[in-house]
């Protein structure tokens, strides 16, 4: 897509926040080239925070936001569903610090911005094009221990992720996910993925202030050796593919859709988020291009780097 998008019309939805348990109501407004997404507080007399690196909060159990003192939290499944969804400028209207977390995945996302529609606008797109490797990582490479990203330049002009997790448990083990980023994968790939967690952990959670509004509705629980979800796993790989939708939400926060290979090895929020940091402060590491400037280079765009082609 060449054009900047907006969404052709208002839509809502609501529910119950993951970790703080309050009911929130959310409302898609279109905004106008070069806004980016911004969240308002109605609750605030729309106070605004708008969705980029400088706002990064608490990223420990998800991506928050923060702005002179006001949150948004739990923000990367909505993120992810716009940056997959081509949406580059809207409001995001909420009546309470916490998105609903809904069934867990991005899905009732994806469909909130399909009910919307697209709207092309009169800017061009720029994207973030990766001229050389940014990485982040923590514990001792070759280890169990280790745990790393990093993001690499592109072959040609498309974003790529490459996925993998490790966890001692019978239903998960080794996953690995590799796969171009565009709004057909992310629907189909890992929009349905739920976000999951360890049945032990969940105490310690709920000590913390956290999953106050965690249900098996909304989330996938683990026990020893199996779940305690009577519907099972949608897919047998969906703790990798939730990893990846919440990355794609988490590097939204660059501002740009990016042009690059990313690979992740058991990753996770705070990781993801350090590397959008270290991104953004390494200058040489990328430029600002727009779909005539990489023609202009000799590197055809693809149509299939968000959405749909426009």
């Amino acid at each position: 897509m060449h054009f900047e998008h907006s969404i052709e019309r208002p839509v809502e939805v609501e529910g119950t926040g993951l970790h703080t348990g309050v009911h929130c109501r959310l409302r898609l407004l279109p905004a106008p080239s070069g806004t980016g997404v911004v969240f308002r507080r109605v609750d605030l007399d729309g106070f605004e925070v708008e969705a980029r690196a400088a706002n990064i909060a608490r990223v420990s159990y998800a991506t928050s936001l923060m702005k002179k003192g006001v949150l948004i939290s739990t923000t990367e499944h909505l993120l992810a569903a716009l940056y997959a969804g081509g949406i580059d400028n809207v409001y995001v209207e909420l009546d309470n610090l916490e998105l609903p977390i809904l069934d867990g995945s991005a899905r009732p996302f994806v469909e909130l911005v399909e009910a919307a529609g697209r709207q092309r606008q009169r800017r061009r797109r720029r994207y973030l094009k990766i001229l050389e490797a940014v990485e982040v990582s923590e514990g001792e490479p070759g280890t169990d221990k280790f745990r790393g990203i990093g993001v690499y330049p592109a072959n040609g002009a498309a974003f790529s992720v490459d996925y993998t997790i490790d966890f001692r448990h019978p239903l998960i083990g080794r996953q690995r996910l590799d796969f171009e980023v565009n709004g057909e994968n992310f629907a189909h790939l890992l929009s349905n993925a739920r976000t999951f967690c360890f049945y032990n952990e969940v105490e310690q959670l709920r000590a913390l202030g956290l999953i106050r509004g965690g249900s098996l509705d909304c989330a996938v629980v683990l026990t020893g050796e199996g779940l305690l979800n009577s519907n099972g796993l949608r897919y047998p790989d969906e703790f990798c593919r939730h990893k990846a939708l919440d990355l794609i939400g988490d590097l939204a926060l660059v501002g740009r859709p990016l042009i690059a290979r990313v690979i992740a090895q058991r990753a996770g929020h705070a990781l993801h988020t350090a590397l959008v940091l270290k991104l953004l402060r390494s200058r040489s590491a990328w430029r600002e291009v727009t779909a005539a400037g990489l023609r202009r280079n000799g590197v055809p765009l693809r149509a299939s780097l968000q959405g749909k082609p426009a």
